[in-house]
C-alpha cells in the first residue's frame, strides 16, 4: 500500500460537527445543525482546464483504487458522507482536518457509549443517473467496500450498518474509534449508485463512474488521457469549469515544459531541480506545501545484523542528511526527525539524537561487536530518482565506517511484491497517510500486527500504547500515549529517519481553487480559470 495509501485526530467537539458546506473552516457549528442549501450555479462555458499527471490510473474502483490518478478521478465523480474543510496556511489553502463537515449526510448523531452513529442523508442529492442518494445506496456502498478486503475498512472497527429509512443510515462500531469520522471522509468510502451496478455488474465500476460527484466521467485511456465534464445538476452547484482534461504525461521534464509554455493549467509531481527556475516565470505559480510523505531507511529487524538496535542506530548516525535535503531535494524536504512526520498533530521529536557522525556510528559499531564492519544487501525500487542519489550518497558514506551496501535494484513492481513479502534486509520506501492521524499512521508501519510493517519491528511496550491510545476518545490522552511510543521507535531504531516531502504543484496563474490536502488528490470542484 502505497498509502499514501491522509487525516487529524478528530477532537469530541469536531467530531459532532454539521456545518454547511462552505462556512469559514473555522467556525464549528453546533452538534445538530443542518447544513444550509446550496447556491446553484452554472459552469462557466468554454472554460476548461488541462492538468499533467505523470501516471493513468489503474482502476476507478473505489473499493480497490490505491495510486493517485485513480484516487483522483473518484475524488471528482463520487461523494462521501461526510468531507473535510480548508483554511489559509502562507497563502494556500489547505485540508483542515480537524474539522469534519456535512456532505451527503447533512447531520449526524452519536450515542453516549460512542458505538452507534446516526447519519441522515440530504434530500437533495442524484446520482449521475439521476436516481436519489438514499440509505440503501450508502449499505450498499460499505458491503461493496467491507466485501472487498478493504483495509481502511477493518481499520474504521465498523460491525454493522443498517437502513433505519429512506434517509436515515445507522452505522454500529465493534469498538470506540475516534477517527471513524475521518475515515469515513476518505475516496474508499465513495457512495456508489446500486441501480447501476445491478444492471451493469460490479467491474462496470473498474473502468467508469457510477457516483453522485461534481464531475462526470466522459472518457478515461490510462495511456493518454481522462476527460471529465462538469455536473449542471450538482447538489452543491456546478462546477465553475465546465470540463477537466488530465494528461497523463510520464516524462516530468515534459509535464515542466507544458506547465512553463502554458499548454497545461496545472502540474503535478514537478522535478525539485526545475522548482527555482519555474519560480522566474510569471505566468506560474509553485505551491511547496510540507506533507506528511516521509521517506525512511528500513532495515529488517529480524535479519543480521540488523536484529541489533545499535547497529540500525549506526547506520542511522551515518546517513548524510544535509546533502540529501540540499544536493538531492533542493531544499524541498526537511529532515524527518520521528517516525510521524511534523505536520501531524500528536508528532513529537522528542529523543530524537541522530545526527550525520561517523564517529558515533564507529563506536556503535563496536559496541555490536563489528567493529570491523559488515557487508548487507539493499534493494532499491527504481522509479524514483531521488532513491538513487540517496542511495549512493549513503552507500559512500557506510563506506567509511567499514560498511558495504550492495545496491541491487529492481523494477518497481517486483520490489513492491518484495517489501511484502517482509524479506528485504534493507530498502528505502516512502509513505504519506491519508488520514493525518499518529495512530492510522503507526498502525500500518510499526504496530507489531500492521499490515505494512514490513521491516519486522515488535516493542511490545509499543503495541500496548498503540493499542490504547486507539480506543481513547480523549485527544490529550490520545496524543500523549502516541508521543510516548515515538520516543521508544526513536530510541530502537527501526528505521532511519530521512526526511519528509515538499508537494509541489505547479499551477498556471489563472487558474484558481487549488487546495492542498493530506492525501495529496486535487479537488477539481473548487478550481476556476479566468
Amino acid at each position: 500500500m502505497k498509502k499514501r495509501k491522509w487525516l487529524a485526530l478528530l477532537t469530541l467537539s469536531a467530531m459532532l460537527v454539521a456545518a454547511g458546506c462552505s462556512p469559514n473552516a473555522n467556525q464549528k457549528p453546533a452538534e445538530g445543525q443542518k447544513q444550509p442549501e446550496q447556491q446553484q450555479a452554472q459552469p462557466q462555458a468554454g472554460k476548461g482546464i488541462t492538468i499533467a499527471y505523470s501516471e493513468g490510473g489503474t482502476t476507478m474502483d473505489p473499493a480497490q483504487a490505491s495510486d493517485l490518478t485513480s484516487d483522483t478521478l473518484i475524488v471528482a465523480t463520487y461523494d462521501q458522507l461526510v468531507q473535510f474543510g480548508t483554511k489559509e496556511v502562507d497563502g494556500t489553502q489547505v485540508a483542515d482536518t480537524e474539522v469534519v463537515k456535512p456532505m451527503l449526510a447533512k447531520e449526524w448523531k452519536v450515542s453516549d457509549d460512542r458505538l452507534t452513529y446516526t447519519f441522515t442523508l440530504r434530500d437533495d442529492a442524484k446520482f449521475h443517473s439521476g436516481n436519489p442518494v438514499n440509505a440503501e445506496a450508502v449499505v450498499f456502498s460499505m458491503d461493496h467496500l467491507k466485501n472487498g478486503e478493504s483495509s481502511i475498512f477493518k481499520m474504521a472497527s465498523i460491525e454493522s450498518f443498517t437502513a433505519k429509512d429512506d434517509k436515515t443510515v445507522e452505522l454500529k462500531l465493534s469498538k470506540q474509534n475516534p477517527l471513524i469520522l475521518q475515515y469515513l471522509a476518505q475516496y474508499n468510502f465513495s457512495i456508489i449508485d446500486p441501480s447501476v451496478v445491478k444492471e451493469k455488474g460490479v467491474d462496470y465500476l473498474k473502468t467508469n463512474a457510477a457516483g453522485s460527484g461534481p464531475f462526470k466521467l466522459e472518457k478515461w485511456d490510462p495511456a493518454s488521457e481522462a476527460v471529465l465534464v462538469a455536473n449542471p445538476d450538482y447538489w452543491q452547484g456546478a462546477p465553475k469549469v465546465d470540463k477537466v482534461t488530465m494528461k497523463f504525461t510520464k516524462e516530468a521534464s515534459s509535464r515542466v515544459l507544458l506547465l512553463g509554455k502554458g499548454d497545461v493549467d496545472l502540474a503535478i509531481e514537478i522535478p525539485v531541480k526545475d522548482v527555482e527556475s519555474l519560480k522566474q516565470n510569471e505566468n506560474v505559480t509553485i505551491h511547496s506545501n510540507p506533507s506528511n510523505r516521509i521517506l525512511y531507511f528500513a532495515m529488517n529487524n529480524k535479519v543480521k545484523p540488523f536484529d541489533n538496535p545499535k547497529v540500525r542506530q549506526a547506520i542511522s548516525y551515518a546517513i548524510p542528511y544535509d546533502k540529501l535535503i540540499n544536493d538531492v531535494m533542493y531544499g524541498q524536504a526537511k529532515q524527518l526527525k520521528s517516525a510521524v512526520p511534523s505536520n501531524t498533530p500528536g508528532s513529537t521529536d522528542a529523543g530524537f539524537v541522530y545526527t550525520h557522525d561517523l564517529e558515533k556510528a564507529k563506536q556503535l559499531l563496536k559496541e555490536a561487536g563489528l567493529e570491523n564492519g559488515f557487508s548487507f544487501d539493499f534493494t532499491l525500487g527504481s522509479g524514483f530518482q531521488d532513491w538513487e542519489d540517496d542511495a549512493v550518497l549513503i552507500q559512500a558514506e557506510l563506506e567509511k565506517i567499514g560498511v558495504k551496501m550492495n545496491i541491487k535494484k529492481v523494477a518497481r513492481a517486483q520490489f513492491l511484491q518484495m517489501q511484502k513479502e517482509k524479506n528485504l534486509t534493507a530498502f528505502l520506501s516512502k509513505w504519506t497517510s491519508f488520514v493525518n492521524d499518529p495512530g492510522y499512521h503507526l498502525g500500518f508501519l510499526l504496530y507489531g500486527k500492521g499490515s505494512s510493517n514490513y521491516i519486522n519491528y515488535q516493542n511490545p511496550k509499543v503495541d500496548e500504547l498503540w493499542e490504547k491510545a486507539d480506543v481513547e476518545a480523549d485527544p490529550v490522552k490520545r496524543y500523549e500515549m502516541y508521543k510516548e511510543a515515538q520516543q521508544l521507535i526513536t530510541a530502537d531504531a527501526p528505521w532511519a529517519y530521512m526526511y519528509e516531502y515538499n508537494r509541489v504543484v505547479g499551477v498556471n496563474k489563472n487558474l484558481k481553487g487549488y487546495a492542498f490536502f493530506p492525501d495529496e488528490i486535487i479537488r477539481f470542484y473548487p478550481l476556476s480559470k479566468e
